[in-house]
């Protein structure tokens, strides 16, 4: 019993992507033409004329920018998630800058140079801790915080 072949009509639309020697069907390779062509586009729209995502701007606006990097601890020296820090000019009422820690306990700020900041950081379950941190010597503060329970 032999089956008899049906003799294949010549697409134009589709007949090009598929090589007469190539094993796989049309469908295939249609598909991984269209995903080819894809990835061509997304590469060329990351493709930009300015500087790196992550350069450093060393005439904008954060030239002279002042980074306060604090660790805050549990009084058993486990790191402490959801520490809430403010900060504040010492002279200024209020408070213009405003971080979270991270599961590591850790945050980052950055304040403009050459003042003095105060800095309160505050935890449900444990009594506010308050710093100050002079801007006018460095330009970089690593603090490490250990916040005492409440009683």
């Amino acid at each position: 019993m032999t089956r008899k072949r049906k003799k294949r009509k010549f697409d134009a639309l589709f007949d090009f992507f598929q090589h007469p020697l190539s094993s796989c069907s049309r469908l295939i390779l249609v598909r991984l033409t269209i995903a080819f062509a894809g990835l061509l586009l997304l590469g060329g729209a990351g493709l930009s004329l300015g500087p790196p995502a992550g350069a450093q701007n060393t005439s904008g606006s954060h030239a002279h920018d002042f980074v306060i990097f604090t660790t805050v601890f549990t009084d058993k020296g486990f790191a402490l998630f959801g520490a809430r820090a403010r900060v504040r000019r010492e002279e200024d009422k209020k408070f213009k800058w405003e971080a979270m820690s991270d599961r590591q306990g850790e945050f980052a700020l950055r304040v403009p140079q050459g003042a003095e900041y105060e800095m309160t950081i505050e935890a449900r379950g444990f009594k506010t801790e308050t710093r100050k941190i002079d801007t006018r010597e460095d330009n970089r503060a690593d603090l490490t915080i250990r916040m005492e329970p409440q009683n």
